[in-house]
């Protein structure tokens, strides 16, 4: 009497259960993905469906879709020129602060890093330490302290009192570290020495056409902080002619809720809200393959 020998199992049978498995899994990434993003745009597709709205409608329509898109283009008239055009004012205060800003912050940040990472001095690894140390802090600690330092020296309502805090990059300083660490090689410096270059030329000439990527990315980060910032201006500034579109947007709005909205402030606050992040997000689209490049040195050999 013979038994039958046990079916032996197939390759194929073998990988379905893992075949299913990993499309299982790949469809709750997605799906994890996609609520994802609709949490981080759905505040932005409010604010663009708000801008089509009149006074009135802001407040009696379906909060997710348009009303009436060809009132986007009566807000932005009255928004720029409301109050004598106050709105131009304040971004132009904004396009000075975040410009000067992030032109100096990444100025001091080159210079810091590549220190960091090309010279050997006493306390170099102390001061590195406590830089890192100060990435932890929030800027909303500091103002405070800050206003008391620069009332001092009499700085306190002027446009100083929002450049000269915002010059100052920690993050910016370590990611240029990093970058010049990763990419700068001492080969390459040496030899510029060895040909009689200087230390400024070899900085001007050498290293700096190797750090663009990162350099774009310390500016673009570093606009962006200043172009967002609320708390050091509102700290700061007490003349609305100073204000940059932060604060600005945000007297309106107070002004609007003393008003219970009678003056239709709502609706230039909203709308002042989407024309002010349309210049970031062209800087990103326009800036992507550089601040990319200098997010990601570091993260391979």
């Amino acid at each position: 009497m013979t038994t039958a020998a046990a079916p032996v199992p197939t390759v194929a049978a073998a990988r379905a259960p893992r075949v299913k498995s990993s499309a299982r899994g790949r469809v709750t990434v997605n799906a994890v993905m996609v609520a994802m993003i609709l949490y981080f745009l759905m505040p932005f597709w409010w604010l663009v469906v708000a801008a089509t709205k009149n006074n009135d409608a802001l407040f009696s329509t379906a909060a997710l879709w348009f009303h009436s898109p060809g009132s986007f283009f009566d807000n932005v008239q009255q928004l720029f020129t409301y109050d004598d055009g106050e709105y131009l004012r304040w971004m132009g205060n904004t396009v000075i602060y975040a410009g000067v800003s992030g032109v100096g912050a990444t100025a001091v940040a080159t210079l810091a890093g590549y220190a960091f990472a090309k010279y050997r001095f006493p306390g170099r690894n102390l001061l590195f330490s406590s830089l890192l140390g100060a990435i932890m802090v929030p800027a909303t600690a500091l103002a405070i302290p800050t206003y008391l330092l620069l009332s001092k020296v009499a700085l306190t309502n002027t446009m100083w009192a929002v450049i000269l805090p915002s010059l100052l990059n920690p993050f910016g300083v370590y990611l240029v570290r990093v970058y010049v660490q990763e990419s700068l090689p001492d080969e390459l410096l040496e030899a510029a020495r060895v040909d009689g270059a200087g230390e400024m030329r070899v900085l001007f000439n050498v290293a700096l056409p190797t750090l663009k990527p990162a350099l774009v990315t310390v500016l673009l980060f570093s606009m962006v902080g200043t172009w967002n910032n609320f708390f050091l201006p509102l700290v700061m500034l007490n003349n609305d002619k100073l204000f940059p579109l932060t604060v600005g947007l945000q007297s309106w709005y107070q002004g609007a809720l003393i008003q219970s909205g009678a003056n239709a402030l709502f609706t230039l606050v909203i709308a002042g809200s989407l024309v002010a992040i349309l210049p970031l997000i062209v800087a990103f689209l326009l800036l992507q393959r550089y601040w990319r490049g200098g997010l990601t040195v570091g993260s391979l050999k």
